[in-house]
């Protein structure tokens, strides 16, 4: 067994996030081990990493439905905790694919947490979303609003957290933090990490990216008919690394905490589609055709977070702004095109 160091199991550690928090745990003296089956991911992410941090990193290309493997690398490592990013997480994929994505979401996550505490580890950092809140009752959204998806993906997180909040009742030792995420964008700083999603990209930020690179002519715009000032959907984006300092909070709050939490991440407040898109125009001196076209199902008009509580609790505050989000949103892939 390796005990030595603080070992952190990081699923689906080469993805969006889950690359972010690998940089940020080396930076903060853990040891990351990555699960991921680079399902939505790419091995060049694990070399630029290992660049950035200038670090070799533990990394196994499985799936969290290999139990077999799953169990081995328990036995391998004398974990400190456990990060998971796992999953898919297209909205609109998840109505055409609801039961993969139940199998993989929901039962492959408790699968993982079974072994995790087969093997006596006790802190656990689950990737939430805002989608567990649905069509809010009121905003901003904090901790309190009722649980209530509007798609798949999103009762997938709520069914996970449910099962975390009892599983918490019945284990007294575990420390289970469920971090909501808002809308992450932007990248690391030094723009040798970032969203690289295979495929056709989801998110509004990549998107954009494409169409500033050339590589797309027009941006997509879903929904100009929303009750909002411009009609297009409000978000509240927040800095990937911002979110990702939000797991290292969590990961320390766990040494003087047990029990169940989830917390909102995000700034507080809400952009519109066309204030991003006119935002990353007027910082990154580039134009971004786009054409209005009709509604995505599953989507809400407004969500923003109340971020009050991972403030007093985590002692957490995002501090990056939206140009910092479209400013590094573009470096990344301005230097990811010079190098392709």
């Amino acid at each position: 067994m390796m005990s030595q160091k603080k070992y952190v199991l990081v699923t689906g550690g080469l993805g969006y996030i889950g690359s972010h928090a690998v940089a940020e745990l080396i930076n903060q003296n853990f040891t990351p081990v990555i699960i991921d089956n680079l399902s939505n991911s790419d091995q060049s992410t694990l070399k630029n990493l290992e660049n950035l941090t200038k670090t070799k990193i533990f990394f196994f290309d499985q799936d969290i439905r290999n139990f077999d493997f799953i169990k081995l690398i328990f036995s391998k490592f004398d974990f400190y905790a456990v990060m998971h990013f796992a999953g898919l997480k297209s909205i609109s994929e998840s109505f055409i694919r609801k039961d993969e994505y139940n199998e993989i979401n929901v039962l492959g996550t408790k699968n993982l947490v079974r072994e995790m505490l087969e093997n006596n580890v006790s802190r656990f950092i689950f990737s939430s979303s805002a989608t567990v809140y649905g069509q809010p009752l009121k905003l901003p959204i904090d901790e309190n609003e009722p649980l209530k998806s509007t798609n798949p993906y999103g009762q997938n997180k709520i069914d996970v957290e449910n099962y975390l909040k009892d599983l918490s009742i019945n284990n007294k030792n575990i420390s289970t933090i469920c971090l909501r995420y808002f809308n992450p964008v932007g990248a690391h700083k030094s723009g040798m990490i970032g969203e690289n999603p295979l495929g056709k990209p989801n998110n509004i930020m990549p998107l954009i990216c494409n169409v500033a690179c050339g590589e797309s002519e027009l941006l997509y715009v879903y929904g100009d008919d929303y009750e909002t000032d411009d009609g297009t959907g409000i978000r509240d984006y927040i800095h990937v690394t911002d979110l990702v300092l939000g797991h290292i909070s969590a990961l320390n709050y766990c040494d003087k905490f047990n029990g169940y939490l989830a917390l909102n991440l995000g700034t507080g407040y809400g952009v519109s589609v066309k204030e991003l898109i006119t935002k990353f125009e007027n910082v990154n001196h580039i134009q971004i055709p786009y054409v209005l076209t009709k509604r995505r199902e599953g989507d809400v008009a407004k969500v923003f977070a109340n971020p009050k509580m991972a403030k007093k609790i985590l002692g957490w505050k995002a501090k990056l702004s939206l140009e910092d989000m479209v400013k590094d949103s573009w470096n990344w892939n301005y230097l990811r095109k010079l190098n392709t």
